[in-house]
C-alpha cells in the first residue's frame, strides 16, 4: 500500500524515540501488504480498530495511536494522526 505522508510518523518519532522501532515496524508491514478490506488488515494488525470512517491501530502496546484513512480500492493510506496514549483518549482527533 502507498502510505501518505511519512512525515508525521518521522515527526513523532523524533518527540517519542521509545516508539520509532514499532512505527518502523507498522510502515514496513503496511507499505508490503495489500489489502482489500479491513477484515483482511485485521488478520495481520489484530491490534487495529475501525473508528467511524477512520481506522485506529496501536503503536508500541498503548504507547501510541496512528490514526489512518484507508482507501482499499486505491491502496492508499493517509496517516491523519499520530498520537500519544493520553492525546488519544482526549478525543480531540474526532474533531
Amino acid at each position: 500500500m502507498h502510505i501518505i505522508t511519512r512525515k508525521r510518523l518521522n515527526d513523532f518519532a523524533l518527540k517519542h524515540p521509545d516508539i520509532r522501532s514499532a512505527l518502523q515496524h507498522w510502515y514496513k508491514l503496511m507499505k508490503s501488504g495489500e489489502f482489500h478490506s479491513f477484515g483482511e488488515l485485521k488478520q495481520i494488525y489484530a491490534s487495529a480498530d475501525q473508528v467511524g470512517k477512520l481506522t485506529v491501530f496501536n503503536i508500541g502496546g498503548n504507547k501510541g495511536r496512528l490514526i489512518a484513512a484507508i482507501h482499499y480500492n486505491r491502496q492508499k493510506i493517509y496517516v491523519r494522526a499520530v498520537l500519544t496514549h493520553r492525546e488519544y483518549d482526549a478525543d480531540r482527533w474526532k474533531e
